[in-house]
């Protein structure tokens, strides 16, 4: 169990000692979201700019221009909709080489409730010309996802979680952008899920095993550029798809897949997460079993959906 957040400023601190252009801009959050790792290593180079996200995304624009890289860092739900105009405008529109970090993505806040939970971000920056997304899994995938979106030249948006998840990656891992990842060879089902999720496909995968149920499990860290050749696959090779996601169902990893089986090869899908609904505070597995995504509602989704048929 390793918390992303962490992961994201450790993998700064080791982008920094080989990259000289890095710096790194935090809107008064670094203790939570981890970057002020990188401030107690290469204080000259960690800007704090203060709750004025905004002015940061915009500052971040004029660093780029002059061959900087910069790292913008802040609650995703900040990323995403305080500073949208900065982002798409400033940051998306001449496609400058800018990387920002929505931490305390989805439900897990600390039981902050509504006001920090982001669950529209993924589908507010796919929707962004110009805009490379990225929802890491675990520690291992971050700081790969963080070296592989400061190699891209373009804006980056990485998705990174507050609380401790399970390990699934390891040194070996091979995180590319836009790549998906068959975790498990299945042909009753496939399960296509994101961030958080995946461990609990993962898990739920098992349980279905012993119910004698075979399920492929696709982990989809890059929301943008989509892995289309996997989904399609998984369509025609299966015919039956779940997604899961720690996202509004609208516009997510689900709203995304969708969209590719409506136009190649469509086959009957469910879309598990967050019910176009506002959050609310309280413990992160209790809020998940409540909007049906944790690891016991995958697997009585998966029940029903085979229950019905194609």
């Amino acid at each position: 169990m390793y918390a992303p957040r962490k992961a994201f400023g450790e993998a700064l601190v080791a982008l920094g000692a080989i990259e000289p252009r890095l710096v790194v801009l935090d809107a008064d959050v670094g203790t939570s979201t981890q970057v002020a790792i990188f401030r107690e290593h290469f204080p000259d180079r960690y800007y704090e700019i203060g709750v004025a996200e905004q002015n940061m995304i915009g500052i971040a624009a004029g660093m780029a221009t002059v061959g900087l890289l910069p790292f913008v860092s802040t609650f995703a739900v900040f990323a995403s909709k305080r500073a949208l105009d900065q982002v798409s405008i400033s940051v998306a529109y001449p496609r400058l080489n800018v990387k920002i970090n929505g931490s305390y993505g989805g439900a897990p806040t600390g039981k902050a409730g509504a006001t920090h939970q982001a669950f529209e971000d993924l589908a507010i920056m796919r929707a962004i010309p110009n805009m490379t997304v990225l929802a890491p899994a675990d520690a291992f995938e971050t700081r790969q996802a963080v070296f592989a979106a400061a190699a891209h030249d373009g804006p980056v948006y990485i998705r990174t979680v507050r609380c401790e998840v399970p390990t699934i990656f390891d040194e070996s891992h091979d995180f590319r952008i836009g790549k998906a990842y068959r975790l498990r060879e299945g042909s009753d089902l496939a399960i296509f899920s994101t961030e958080i999720t995946t461990a609990k496909a993962l898990a739920a995968a098992e349980l279905l095993a012993a119910d004698g149920m075979s399920t492929r499990v696709v982990h989809m860290p890059t929301l943008k550029p989509l892995d289309v050749a996997e989904i399609v696959a998984a369509s025609r090779d299966i015919g039956r798809i779940i997604t899961v996601e720690d996202h509004n169902i609208i516009g997510g990893l689900g709203g995304a897949v969708a969209e590719v089986l409506a136009e190649t090869v469509p086959c009957p899908m469910r879309r598990l997460g967050i019910p176009d609904c506002f959050g609310e505070s309280g413990d992160d597995e209790a809020f998940f079993s409540k909007y049906g995504i944790n690891t016991e509602n995958i697997v009585a989704a998966a029940h029903e959906f085979l229950r019905q048929g194609r």
